[in-house]
């Protein structure tokens, strides 16, 4: 027994080691080329004459690209093979990302950024049901939550080089700050779409780097938690009524994420920050704060198997921190510290999201079940940027943006309440070799 909990302990480190630090790689560079518009906004605002009505509708429009192929992408990643479908997605994202450069007005911003979200569409949810492939439910929260700090540190990286890229580069060469933003943060993501091809593998049937000894640990440890799922099948997704709260849940977490996500750049500069690089690194802070939070609660979500009141819990503390950063906001200290629980809120409940629909689908009905939950939620994503947009017109409270993001993510902590704690937390496995819940990929 100590000799297979050693195997298994050696066998999942390994994983963890070749996995997730390279995954982790390639969502900061999904993430950037996704939301970097917030920050080019301080620029090609003005540029392009773009008013903050057009600049939500174009962040927006990105999510409705993603709802109309997410689900087939996410199949077409399990017929396919993760290996190319997810070096096809990266290579094309970061393409069309290099490519907004080229936007000379709000039609050409609303058509690149449809496109942009056509091309990533599947990206999230496609490596959400590749962890599935390796690692049982119990083992997934902290996992999920090594991936998904790639959000937050994506924003302590990447505000700052933003900043930087528009500061040091503006009128180089002609071109506009904004313009060499895109191109600069769109290229990693072509260089390493190609890595893809040679570094990950689609199965663990075809990793070279594991020994048959711990290729079998793997698959017996998957196929004795697998056993206990009914639903595989393609339909099963669509008929399962858990799917769609679940949709509706996600769909108020997008929400909170991306109304903070496309606005903090905005927000940050209007405490009269000047300097892009200096709005960067305050913008910075709120996701340094999430990066911390998301990898403790999920931990302790793995170590205890309960996910729902880890979830209730955490994205209701997201709530009240984003209403108390409107109550304090003339005051830019307390006021992004407010925002920095209310960000670890809503970027820390992902991991504690994303092994829920994996709990209770398996096969093709995961991939599918995992992407409708991905683009219907994500619609989220179109309307959190334009929450600020739509509060305006009956509000003249700038804080009730805030407000009313915080109330539609206590909605969503309602819903997750009335699901049933045995069809979404973990329950004990006995045929699971090892506990390695607290290991890390580090």
């Amino acid at each position: 027994m100590k000799a297979d909990r050693a195997l298994a302990s050696a066998t999942y480190s390994k994983v963890d080691r070749h996995i997730i630090p390279f995954l982790f790689m390639c969502y900061i560079l999904a993430y950037l080329d996704r939301v970097n518009v917030g920050f080019a906004k301080l620029q090609m605002a003005k540029d392009l004459s773009l008013s903050d009505a057009a600049f939500a509708t174009g962040a927006g429009l990105f999510f409705i690209g993603y709802f109309f192929f997410e689900v087939p992408s996410n199949v077409l990643l399990k017929k396919f093979g993760a290996r190319m479908w997810i070096a096809r997605i990266m290579i094309s994202w970061g393409v069309i990302s290099s490519a907004m450069m080229f936007v000379t007005n709000e039609w050409t911003f609303y058509a690149m950024r449809m496109i942009l979200g056509l091309a990533e569409a599947g990206f999230f949810p496609g490596i959400i049901f590749y962890l599935t492939l390796w690692y049982p439910s119990r083992q997934r929260s902290t996992r999920t939550a090594w991936f998904v700090s790639a959000i937050p540190l994506a924003g302590v990286i990447g505000n700052p080089i933003s900043g930087w890229t528009m500061d040091q580069l503006t009128g180089v060469a002609g071109v506009a700050g904004w313009q060499w933003l895109f191109l600069v943060e769109g290229i990693p993501s072509i260089l390493v779409g190609f890595w893809v091809i040679s570094y990950l593998d689609s199965s663990i049937s075809e990793a070279k780097w594991l020994n048959e000894e711990q290729k079998a640990l793997l698959i017996r440890n998957l196929d004795a938690e697998e056993r206990h799922k009914a639903e595989h099948r393609l339909v099963d997704a669509f008929k399962n009524g858990k799917v769609y709260a679940l949709c509706a849940i996600y769909f108020t977490l997008m929400i909170g994420l991306y109304g903070i996500a496309f606005w903090l750049p905005t927000i940050v500069k209007a405490f009269g920050v000047k300097g892009y690089l200096d709005v960067g690194l305050i913008s910075a802070i709120p996701y340094g704060v999430a990066t911390v939070g998301m990898l403790l609660v999920s931990r302790h979500s793995d170590r205890t198997g309960e996910r729902r009141m880890h979830y209730v819990l955490n994205v209701s503390a997201g709530a009240l921190g984003l209403a108390l950063s409107g109550v304090y906001a003339s005051n830019p200290v307390l006021s992004i510290a407010f925002i920095s629980i209310g960000t670890m809120g809503v970027i820390g409940s992902m991991p504690l999201f994303w092994p829920i629909p994996s709990a209770f689908l398996t096969g093709t009905a995961a991939a599918a079940g995992i992407g409708i939950v991905n683009s219907i939620g994500n619609l989220g994503g179109y309307v959190g940027p334009n929450v600020p947009i739509w509060i305006k017109q009956v509000s003249a409270d700038p804080s009730a943006a805030l407000y009313a993001i915080a109330l539609i993510l206590l909605v969503g902590a309602a819903i997750t309440l009335f699901l049933n704690p045995k069809s979404v937390n973990i329950q004990p496995a006995p045929a699971l070799e090892a506990d390695t819940s607290s290991s890390s990929a580090a």
